[in-house]
């Protein structure tokens, strides 16, 4: 006689069963007179009451024992519940990185798991049960996707058409069908940059890119320029040592330092670099130069790569020039209304000089640029002598100069100046005849705009007095100079303020009863800053120093140009150093005294 187990132990395989949702092996059945009837050996146990539900081993397939629940759909429904697991821990680090209401969707991922999970196991079939499983993660996902979507850029965007394309492309490449070209592939499989390579050498060249796709290290490039471009660096630095090769990005004026690279695979990175660059890859010791481009989401970046042999190898720069930026105003650059009221009437005068001066990576080509956007590009003829072309200016005439073809600086200003133009802008003032002919050139009734390295103002009319020109020349052609550095701007998410000590305002010549309250990057040891990523600054902002040439300055340095003489009548005139400019952003909270002192002296 058949007798049922005891209660508890029914219970427990009742549970069981509805983990499982169906049964292991359905017994055969055959059609009979419209009936479905149990085929049954004579040796074998009679039918189960019932129709199809048991309890148990199936009586009527022996090989069945020992399973009381589906072992595939059991396994299927474990892999469900960890995918739900592993997506509340990435919503929970998400969200704390983003700081996209953590607590809030903490709770209401706990709380969707969990319904989850019970619909899963205690629906009365696996498909009801994985269809609401299904509804219950789509919609936590949809419901926090397009929160945190509105905090990132647009390339780190999750389930938007290029995600899902993106994903779509890296399965059926894994599978290895190509879809969308060769490129496409290659940006979904990596990160999103295609490097194209260039030499200069006219139209018609083969593109350098294809000569590297396949070689060890080609993906490495790609990982570190495009790392490079998300961080906001400007440079990239590839520094052999004896075992490894030490990166460093400089951000914001600053290095910091990346992740080495092995030796192996950082001197295939420098001979992808050099490939592109068109530049002779057996030559380790002498130093050479050379560009290339690269396209990521949309724009087009230049690359101007240097090398130079050192004692373990070959060094390696990489200066960024994003192609797609736009150019900016004179008002976006930090100015205070004055200065800016004084550049723009410089600018819009029919002839003359101006000259911006400081160190590399000082901002002082951009400061041009912003300068030209205040002239009529329609009513004036305007070029531009370049090393590169920085920025693309509709209605502006570019040029770029190519030192390995003889054009340089001076003869390419000699021709221009056939071409009937109204503005001139020259990249830099690097020898005495550039800087002879863009004095001529402005004496000529031509606006000239160029660049001077100079620690001042002051300093840069030594610096051209040095370079050849005749003070009287100088005098004559010379409307303004202006001095500028680039100080990092404090991150407005995490900045914190202080008192400053009087030690600190006795060091920077500010009265006690002037100094208000001061702020400085976060050092309580917090978590990371997502906007600025801890780093306590995002961005940088200019500090200026504007000479304006009056008449007495220019019979000062016409008669005898005594630099001491000039710096008193400029600050008669109401000139201001750049660390006074840099006070004036100290006390408005834009950055901070350390940044200030840092950069200006």
């Amino acid at each position: 006689m058949y007798s049922s187990p005891p209660f508890p132990c029914a219970r427990v395989l009742l549970f069981l069963l509805m983990l499982a949702g169906m049964g292991w092996v359905a017994p055969e059945v055959r059609a009979q007179g419209g009936a479905a009837v149990a085929v049954r050996p004579p040796d074998s146990f009679p039918p189960v009451p019932g129709g199809m539900f048991y309890r148990g081993n199936d009586p009527l397939n022996p090989r069945s024992a020992g399973h009381y629940f589906s072992l595939p759909v059991l396994i299927f429904s474990l892999a469900l519940v960890t995918l739900f697991v592993w997506t509340l821990g990435w919503i929970a680090e998400d969200a704390r990185s983003l700081k996209v209401r953590p607590e809030f969707w903490n709770t209401i991922g706990l709380m969707v798991a969990t319904l989850a999970v019970l619909i899963l196991y205690l629906a009365p079939s696996f498909g009801v049960g994985f269809l609401g499983f299904a509804v219950c993660y789509a919609g936590l996902l949809g419901a926090y996707t397009p929160e945190r979507n509105r905090k990132v850029p647009e390339n780190a965007k999750i389930l938007t058409q290029h995600h899902l394309q993106t994903l779509a492309i890296q399965g059926l490449a894994r599978l290895g069908i190509q879809v969308g070209g060769k490129k496409a592939v290659q940006a979904a499989m990596g990160p999103p940059i295609v490097f194209i390579g260039k030499s200069n050498k006219g139209a018609g060249e083969v593109d350098r890119s294809r000569q590297v796709e396949s070689s060890r290290g080609y993906t490495s490039a790609r990982e570190l320029v495009y790392d490079a471009i998300l961080r906001r660096a400007t440079d990239i630095h590839l520094e052999p040592k004896e075992d490894e090769f030490a990166v460093r990005l400089r951000v914001d004026g600053v290095m910091f330092p990346a992740e080495p690279f092995d030796r192996p695979t950082g001197e295939s990175v420098v001979n992808i670099f050099k490939v592109l660059g068109a530049m002779d890859i057996t030559e380790r010791r002498k130093p050479q130069d050379g560009s290339f481009r690269a396209e990521t989401e949309g724009r087009e970046i230049d690359f101007r790569v240097a090398t130079q042999g050192t004692q373990f190898g070959e060094k390696m720069s990489l200066r960024i020039l994003d192609g797609g930026s736009k150019v900016r105003r004179l008002a976006d650059l930090g100015m205070r209304k004055q200065m800016i009221e004084g550049i723009i009437g410089v600018v819009q005068q029919p002839h003359g000089l101006f000259l911006s001066c400081g160190p590399t990576g000082a901002g002082k080509s951009t400061t041009l640029y912003a300068s030209l956007q205040e002239i009529n590009r329609f009513e004036n003829n305007i070029i531009t002598v370049e090393d590169p072309v920085e920025y693309k200016m509709e209605g502006v005439t570019q040029i770029e100069i190519n030192q390995k073809a003889g054009q340089t600086f001076a003869g390419s200003l000699r021709s221009i100046l056939r071409q009937d133009p109204d503005v001139v802008m020259v990249g830099e003032i690097r020898d005495g005849e550039t800087a002879k002919i863009a004095c001529q050139a402005a004496n000529t009734g031509h606006m000239v705009f160029s660049t001077v390295h100079a620690n001042d103002t002051i300093t840069a009319l030594s610096r051209l007095i040095d370079l050849g020109v005749e003070p009287f020349l100088l005098s004559d052609s010379l409307s303004a100079i202006l001095g500028q550095r680039l100080c990092r701007k404090l991150c407005d998410d995490c900045k914190e303020s202080y008192k400053p000590s009087a030690e600190q305002l006795e060091k920077i010549g500010l009265p006690a009863e002037k100094a208000g309250v001061f702020y400085r990057p976060p050092k309580d040891g917090t978590d990371a800053c997502p906007t600025c990523s801890g780093m306590g600054y995002m961005g940088r902002i200019g500090v200026f120093e504007l000479l304006v040439i009056n008449d007495r300055i220019r019979d000062l340095l016409r008669e005898s140009p005594n630099m001491t003489s000039i710096r008193a009548e400029a600050r008669k005139q109401g000139m201001l150093y750049m660390r006074e400019e840099g006070l004036r952003l100290v006390l408005k909270g834009t950055t901070s005294l350390e940044e200030l002192l840092r950069v200006v002296k």
